[in-house]
C-alpha cells in the first residue's frame, strides 16, 4: 500500500473513479441485447454455449423442480439453520423502512397524499463466476418480498456442467423466488428487459455482475429500471492511535479478495500508517495522512465510498460529519463482512463514488408511488388566481380555460 499525503494529486483519481465506459464492451453488449430482443430462446441458448460452454434446449433455460429439490443434497451442513438466523435479521431491519400510503384533508376539501404499490413483476441477477454470490440471494430477494412484490425472476449463469450452486437454488426455494433460469451476462439482462418465450419481461433489474453485465443493465434503463450500476467493491477505513492495526490490516487484506477493489486507509497517526504499511506490503490501496479526524471525514465525503468503517474510540462522535457513504460501521467490532453476510442491511450498496446521490437497495426499491390529488369546488375557486398567473405567464391559455369551464 502507499502512503499518501492529504495534498497529494493521487487524491483526484480516487475521488473522480466510477463506471468506464468501453467502446468495445458497449458494442459488444448492444449486439447480445439486440440478438435476444430479436431472436429470444435462440440467442440466449447461443450465448450461452459460447460464453459458459454448456448446451442447453429452450427447455433447459428454466431450472425445474427436481434439480432445486436435488440441491438440499449439496450444501453444507447446518447452512439451513444459518440462513434463518440471517434472514430474521434482515426481515427485522426491513419491517422499519416500509413506507405506508397516507393522505390528508383541509377544511376547504383538499385532499392529499401518496398511493405505494409494489413493483409487479422484479429480475434478479446473480453472479457466478469464480465466487457464487449466494448471500446476494437473500440481500435482493428479502427486500423485494418485504415490499410484496409479485412475481420474483432469478436469473444466474450455469457453470461448465450447466447447474447453478445448489446453494443459491436453496435460498432461492426457501425466499419462495418464483421462477430460476441459467441464463447469465449481458443475454441475461436482456432476456429480463425484453422478455423471451421462456423468460418473462420484468419492471426492474436488481443485482450485480461483471462490466458486460453493468453495462447491459445501463443500456436497458429506461425500457426497464434497475437498481444502480455497480463497479468493484470499496471500503474507507477512519483510524487513529488508539485504533487496533490488527483489525486494519484484517479489513483491508479481506479487499483483496475481491478484483480491483478499493482499500483505503485515512489516518492522522504516522505510526500507524506506517505499520499497517509494513504489514500490507504489496497490497493494492492507499494510506492517506492527514492532519487530524476533520480532515480525514471531509476527505471521505469526497470518495463517497461504498463501506466505511469507523475505527476511533467514539465512532458515534464523528458518524454526523460523514454525509457520504453506502455503509457506516461503527467500532472495532464491526468490519464489513458483518454488513456482508448476516447484519440485515442490504450489501446491495453505491459504489464509484455514486453514494453521493445514490443509497443502499431498500425496500422502496421494489415500490412505487402515486400522487394523490382531490379538490372540492370550494378549494378550486379559492386558487384560481394563482393557477391563473402561472398560467398566463406559460402561454398555455386552455389550461386555464379547462378551469374556468368547472365554474
Amino acid at each position: 500500500m502507499k502512503i499518501i499525503r492529504f495534498t497529494s494529486k493521487k487524491l483526484e483519481r480516487i475521488y473522480n473513479r466510477g463506471f468506464i465506459k468501453s467502446r468495445r464492451v458497449e458494442e459488444k453488449v448492444r449486439q447480445i441485447i439486440d440478438d435476444v430482443r430479436l431472436f429470444g430462446d435462440e440467442a440466449l441458448i447461443k450465448y450461452t454455449r459460447k460464453f459458459d460452454g454448456v448446451k442447453l434446449s429452450p427447455r433447459q433455460l428454466k431450472v425445474s423442480e427436481i434439480e432445486i429439490s436435488g440441491a438440499y443434497q449439496n450444501i453444507s451442513p447446518n447452512f439451513v439453520s444459518s440462513l434463518k438466523i440471517i434472514i430474521e435479521n434482515i426481515n427485522r431491519f426491513y419491517r422499519k423502512t416500509i413506507k405506508k400510503s397516507w393522505r390528508m384533508k383541509d377544511s376547504d376539501g383538499v385532499i392529499l397524499g401518496e398511493n405505494y404499490t409494489p413493483l409487479d413483476k422484479v429480475g434478479i441477477y446473480i453472479p457466478a463466476g469464480t465466487a457464487p454470490l449466494v448471500s446476494t440471494v437473500y440481500m435482493t430477494v428479502l427486500p423485494a418480498k418485504m415490499a410484496q412484490v409479485k412475481k420474483i425472476i432469478l436469473v444466474s449463469p450455469p457453470d461448465k456442467h450447466g447447474f447453478i450452486n445448489p446453494h443459491i437454488l436453496v435460498v432461492a426455494d426457501l425466499l419462495k423466488v418464483d421462477e430460476i433460469y441459467r441464463v447469465g451476462g449481458a443475454q441475461g439482462i436482456a432476456a429480463l428487459a425484453h422478455g423471451t418465450k421462456t423468460i418473462p419481461r420484468v419492471d426492474k433489474i436488481i443485482g450485480p455482475g461483471n462490466i458486460y453485465v453493468s453495462e447491459a443493465k445501463r443500456q436497458v434503463f429506461g425500457l426497464v429500471d434497475i437498481d444502480m450500476i455497480a463497479g468493484p467493491t470499496e471500503l474507507v477505513i477512519i483510524a487513529n492511535r488508539y485504533s487496533d492495526p490488527k483489525f486494519i490490516i484484517a479489513d483491508l487484506k479481506a479487499q483483496t479478495e475481491h478484483a480491483g477493489g478499493l482499500a483505503v486507509l485515512i489516518t492522522n497517526s504516522k505510526s500507524l500508517a506506517k505499520e499497517v504499511k509494513s504489514q500490507c506490503g504489496d497490497n493494492p490501496g492507499f494510506i492517506i495522512l492527514t492532519k487530524n479526524l476533520q480532515q480525514g471525514i471531509d476527505i471521505t465525503n469526497k470518495i463517497a465510498p461504498e463501506h466505511l468503517e469507523i475505527l476511533v474510540r467514539n465512532p458515534q462522535r464523528l458518524i454526523k460529519g460523514i454525509k457520504n457513504a453506502g455503509a457506516i460501521f461503527l467500532g472495532p467490532y464491526s468490519p464489513t463482512a458483518v454488513g456482508d453476510y448476516v447484519a440485515g442491511p442490504s450489501h446491495v450498496l453505491p459504489t464509484g463514488g455514486t453514494a453521493r446521490f445514490f443509497s443502499g437497495l431498500s425496500v422502496f426499491d421494489f415500490m412505487k408511488s402515486s400522487h394523490i390529488i382531490g379538490y372540492s369546488r370550494k378549494a378550486l375557486d379559492k386558487i384560481k388566481e394563482p393557477l391563473e398567473k402561472i398560467a398566463s405567464i406559460e402561454g398555455l391559455d386552455k389550461h386555464l380555460d379547462s378551469v374556468k369551464i368547472r365554474f
